[in-house]
């Protein structure tokens, strides 16, 4: 009973942590004349997607590469289908040229490129499948070819700090507190939720990939669904749409490729349908978005969104 309670305090702790480290992280950025673009590409995107990264790199140190796998790849899912369904259904979003051009189809291109890598083996006729650590190499190079996209983007959108916005931000000092106790919750968190998600597969005869794909998968993606609904809530549609996208390019080539440097991770054949079911929402976005009011997500889409998640969660139920 412990081991279930600490399984639930430990998603209080990786949202709580992701929440506060971000806040102070911001902070730091704002400082320094950072923009609300840059800042919510980079610090947004990368503190949603640290209960991700944190129970990725524990799966992959104690062995457990089905969790680890199929936690990237069923919060990328809930993050295009559940998440921008609730969060189109609060506010219609408008999407911009850039995202629709650049940020969704690298999007996308890093998901067949993960497809690609972990069935590579099968060119070579070989039945064991695994992402290498070469694999893990190769997805942190196109992370590096991101992130110098970003970077160009911050150069050419830098924003002037005024002192009265600065004084409204939090000081410096309680922002270095609120990443420090951010790591710290983090990394408790994500202990306790991979040493309970595993111990529930065991008792319940699920699959690690099962669990990762529903449970912990949706648990984690919760930093990304409040981040995304208060900002569509407050109109900050930039912030909404840009969370979920670089969230996804975060946890495929970043998480992903971290992981399997950690350690490599063998791949079950069976995972290539939650491939597919990403490029399917990823195609879905781009497809449904010249439909209606152009380049946007209306609520119409929203609600296709999650009436195709919750076919992909029936669907993971009867797979077992």
């Amino acid at each position: 009973m412990l081991l279930y309670f600490l399984f639930i305090v430990g998603f209080v702790f990786l949202i709580k942590g992701a929440d506060i480290l971000v806040s102070g992280a911001s902070s730091i950025a704002k400082r320094y004349g950072l923009s609300d673009m840059v800042v919510g590409l980079t610090i947004v995107s990368f503190g949603t997607s640290l209960p991700e990264l944190i129970i990725n790199i524990l799966s992959s140190l104690q062995g457990q590469s089905e969790l680890a796998i199929g936690n990237v790849f069923g919060s990328n899912v809930a993050n295009l289908l559940l998440i921008l369904g609730i969060t189109a259904l609060i506010c219609p979003l408008p999407i911009k040229r850039n995202t629709i051009l650049t940020e969704i189809p690298f999007s996308l291109i890093a998901t067949l490129l993960v497809g690609f890598l972990a069935n590579a083996a099968l060119i070579d006729n070989r039945e064991e499948l695994y992402i290498s650590r070469t694999d893990g190499g190769i997805l942190l190079f196109f992370f590096v070819l991101f992130m110098a996209y970003i970077y160009n983007i911050a150069r050419t959108n830098k924003d002037e700090v005024l002192p009265e916005e600065l004084e409204e931000e939090i000081p410096l000092g309680k922002a270095i507190v609120y990443i420090v106790l951010g790591v710290i919750g983090l990394f408790l968190g994500g202990k306790w939720v991979v040493d309970g998600a595993v111990d529930i597969a065991q008792n319940f005869g699920l699959s690690e990939s099962f669990i990762g794909l529903t449970i912990v998968a949706i648990g984690t993606s919760l930093p990304e669904l409040v981040t995304s609904a208060m900002a569509a809530y407050r109109r900050n549609i930039d912030i909404a749409v840009g969370n979920v996208v670089g969230s996804n390019i975060f946890n495929l080539l970043w998480i992903l490729g971290i992981s399997a440097l950690i350690n490599p991770l063998p791949f079950d054949v069976v995972s290539n349908s939650d491939i597919v079911m990403m490029i399917v929402a990823s195609t879905l976005l781009i497809i449904t978005m010249p439909v209606g009011k152009k380049n946007t997500i209306d609520r119409w889409n929203g609600i296709l969104f999650l009436l195709v998640y919750i076919g992909y969660i029936v669907f993971l139920v009867q797979r077992g």
